[in-house]
């Protein structure tokens, strides 16, 4: 059986989920993976009719879901707070605007995320309480901004900046536990783990927690030179998650390089940009050969971000892409056939 195919809510966070669930079902999908914004799940909202009515609302629509994400506030618990995080936090969690402030309630509000997952994957109907459940997210960074920098950065320095990871994010991972959930870090620019190098030093840090893993994203990992393919047989049994999002690189007009030149998305001098699933650079057939070797039966969950394409029709077309370039690992060794039991 192939893995069901879902979409990231998060781009589309304009639209009422009311109106984007039939939409995700005519594009082609099997269901979503809910942001924690807009409206398509409020954590704070989250009692037991919300709950309720946001399956009966999944159900009515034929979509199931598999995951929850909240990107925003997880970017807040170990970064360099300034005012663009405000225009992406809730007034409560940004409160005065104090740093220090702003990271603690973050971290809380991620905790919280953790408890309401719990409660909302148990109300699955036909689902076995308790089971295993996915909080994807960002993890910010407090030494991102030094990765290329002068005055030279020290090793001491950016270790600090990993150590205060784990002290922020080993409790929030410890909450995670009560409650059988998983945290899959999207491995990302600005974030703690950025590469495999960062992610295998972001692991030793915070000391291989179990519910820290990785919600697997080869779009932040191609254009920089990752092997993205070896990101999958690096880390195996901790991708938690897997988003389908597609790249191009070296595609520029030779005036912008991988850092971006302080130039938009969709700017033709870009060296990289995101396209829809199948139009750019990622070989998702490796892609999934390598999720079938490391045993991932996941959803494949699209997060559509293409500045250059109508989203419907890069949604759909992302769609069937995934569905056609998925397939169930074998059961039986093709060369069994030849043994003498068979001839």
């Amino acid at each position: 059986m192939s893995r069901p195919v879902t979409l990231f809510t998060g781009q589309w966070a304009d639209l009422s989920l009311e109106k984007l669930a039939p939409l995700a079902k005519s594009m082609g999908y099997d269901g979503l993976e809910l942001a924690c914004w807009g409206d398509h799940f409020d954590v704070d909202a989250a009692n037991a009719k919300y709950i309720k009515e946001k399956w009966e609302l999944l159900a009515d629509h034929g979509l199931e879901c598999f995951a929850l994400s909240n990107h925003l506030v997880g970017q807040a618990i170990c970064d360099n707070i300034d005012e663009r995080h405000k225009a992406i936090l809730s007034p409560a969690v940004w409160g005065n605007g104090d740093p220090e402030g702003v990271r603690k309630r973050a971290a809380k509000q991620l905790t919280k995320t953790a408890k309401v997952a719990r409660k909302f994957f148990d109300a699955k109907p036909g689902a076995k309480k308790g089971a295993p459940a996915v909080v994807n997210g960002f993890t910010g960074s407090s030494i991102w901004h030094s990765l290329y920098a002068f005055p030279p950065t020290s090793m001491e320095y950016w270790q600090a900046g990993f150590d205060d990871f784990a002290k922020r994010f080993g409790p929030i991972m410890d909450a995670f536990d009560k409650v059988n959930v998983n945290f899959g870090l999207e491995v990302h620019p600005t974030e703690i783990a950025f590469d495999i190098a960062s992610a295998h030093t972001a692991l030793k840090a915070i000391k291989n927690h179990k519910r820290f893993g990785f919600n697997y994203d080869p779009s932040h990992l191609g254009y920089q030179g990752v092997d993205y393919v070896k990101f999958i047989r690096d880390f195996g049994k901790r991708i938690f998650h897997v988003h389908m999002k597609d790249v191009w690189w070296d595609h520029g007009n030779g005036d912008v390089g991988v850092f971006g030149g302080h130039t938009g998305f969709g700017d033709a001098r870009r060296f990289w940009d995101f396209r829809s699933v199948g139009r750019g650079d990622i070989n998702f057939e490796e892609i999934i050969v390598a999720l079938n070797d490391v045993g991932y039966a996941g959803p494949l969950s699209v997060e559509w971000e293409d500045i250059r394409m109508d989203r419907v029709q890069g949604g759909t077309e992302s769609a069937a892409f995934c569905h056609g370039i998925d397939f169930a690992k074998s059961a039986v060794a093709f060369d069994a056939a030849f043994d003498k039991e068979n001839q």
